[in-house]
């Protein structure tokens, strides 16, 4: 038998209007597995048991009365330590706001309960959304469902591993430089960064607010839309597909393993031509200067969103966190400037592409989770991905399993218009549903 906390969105939502599944035994069966396997992963920071099976028992009875909320009636979720949650302690993990307890919700947060969700609690990020892991932050880094020795990825560490351990089929991440999509496809799941400013960043930690996000991670693209619908609340603009594909395989060569990157992404482009799409090569921007222009900007706006811990409590910011941040101090108006005139042409060229196809299709990163072992120094290590352009320009992006390499997942992410985000989940399902990539899991029992 299956079990409930295995059901994705649409399955599992089936069933509670049938009766065949009640909330209370789907956030049981959820915290069941948090109590099983997140000690060997730690993706929860903190756990609100009892709240959650109130809430279910409320969602339970509101569905008996025929009060349906919509397709996240009565699913569990879990939080990333960057957004509020009233009465929660809200951290951003760190020992500078160890004693924080949130007095609101965010956005984001209200309207997944108002959509009848059930939050079970918050999952680990990497310290005030930057970098790590970091030994020296306020709590221990998540391990990689796929292989405990490998990184999840950050910023959203947990969010990742959560939904990859199959703990909870979503969790809110955020997103400033691909921090959704980045530990996503290192754990074999699904992140998505809407169009830029369609969801409210409202009670959302700032880290660099032009290119800050929330973000979903999800076990589908599915399931991951049925989440954007709960939270963007609007009908998409973008109407026409052609079924024209962009395919960026210039993008798939330097600074990774191309040799192992190059035909995974061949075989994603074939992969989407058998479901009918017409694949067209098209010539990227020089990746290495968009994504100077990208670090440029995000350094120098996250020392500003940063500088009071910075001042007057560094003792209590970790190591990497406070090298990340200090490291915009020496950013000029000049270098900024620089930097925007690179985004602007970046998004134009984006745009003219997007113009003639749906989407374009591109690595989400250019190797599998590193290990932890490679962070010993204590000090960043820079991992190659192709995430951060896409937080300048605002198109929306969506990152899908699309292979393996050593046991390890890789990703595809898939990039539209701005305003395309159904199209890009849409697609993104289509390609689940020719691949396998996306039904295997680490955890079979």
């Amino acid at each position: 038998m299956t079990n409930p906390a295995d059901l994705d969105v649409a399955a599992a939502g089936a069933a509670l209007r049938s009766g065949d599944l009640t909330s209370l035994d789907l956030t049981r069966a959820c915290l069941d597995r948090i109590a099983t396997r997140d000690p060997e992963i730690g993706a929860f920071v903190y756990l609100a048991a009892d709240q959650a099976l109130q809430a279910a028992a409320a969602a339970d009875a509101e569905l008996a009365a025929g009060e349906d909320r919509g397709a996240l009636h009565g699913i569990p979720f879990a939080v990333k330590d960057v957004f509020d949650v009233a009465g929660w302690p809200v951290r951003f993990g760190s020992a500078h706001y160890r004693d924080r307890i949130a007095k609101g919700n965010a956005d984001a947060v209200s309207r997944c309960i108002a959509s009848g969700a059930i939050p079970l609690g918050i999952v680990a990020t990497y310290e005030l959304a930057t970098v790590g892991p970091d030994q020296t932050s306020l709590y221990p880094q998540p391990r990689n469902p796929w292989n405990n020795d490998h990184v999840t990825g950050g910023s959203s560490s947990g969010s990742a591993a959560a939904v990859a351990a199959g703990m909870v089929r979503f969790a809110l991440g955020s997103d400033t430089g691909g921090s959704a999509r980045s530990p996503a496809a290192y754990c074999g799941v699904v992140g998505f960064k809407p169009t830029a400013e369609r969801l409210s960043k409202d009670g959302l930690m700032p880290l660099a607010p032009s290119m800050d996000q929330v973000g979903i991670i999800a076990a589908s693209a599915t399931d991951a839309a049925a989440v954007f619908a709960a939270l963007d609340g609007h009908e998409d603009a973008y109407i026409h597909a052609t079924g024209n594909i962009a395919y960026g395989r210039d993008w798939c060569i330097g600074g990774g393993d191309e040799a192992v990157i190059l035909p995974l992404m061949d075989d994603a482009a074939s992969a989407l031509s058998l479901t009918g799409a017409k694949i067209a090569m098209v010539q990227l921007p020089d990746y290495q200067r968009v994504e100077e222009a990208g670090s440029t900007i995000l350094l120098s706006e996250q020392v500003v969103s940063h500088w009071t811990e910075l001042e007057n409590d560094p003792a209590n910011v970790g190591r990497m966190a406070y090298s990340s941040l200090k490291s915009g101090v020496g950013i000029t108006g000049e270098n900024v400037r620089a930097a925007r005139e690179i985004a602007t042409k970046f998004t134009n060229s984006i745009d003219a592409i997007l113009a003639a196809h749906d989407v374009i299709i591109l690595p989400t990163t250019m190797t599998t989770a590193p290990a932890f072992s490679d962070f010993d120094s204590g000090e960043p290590v820079w991992t190659a991905m192709r995430t951060i352009p896409f937080n300048l320009s605002g198109h929306p992006a969506l990152t899908v399993p699309a292979g393996f390499h050593q046991s390890l997942p890789l990703g595809m992410q898939i990039v539209g218009a701005r305003g395309a985000d159904a199209l890009v989940l849409k697609i993104g399902a289509a390609f689940e549903a020719a691949t396998d990539h996306g039904a295997l899991r680490p955890y079979w029992a």
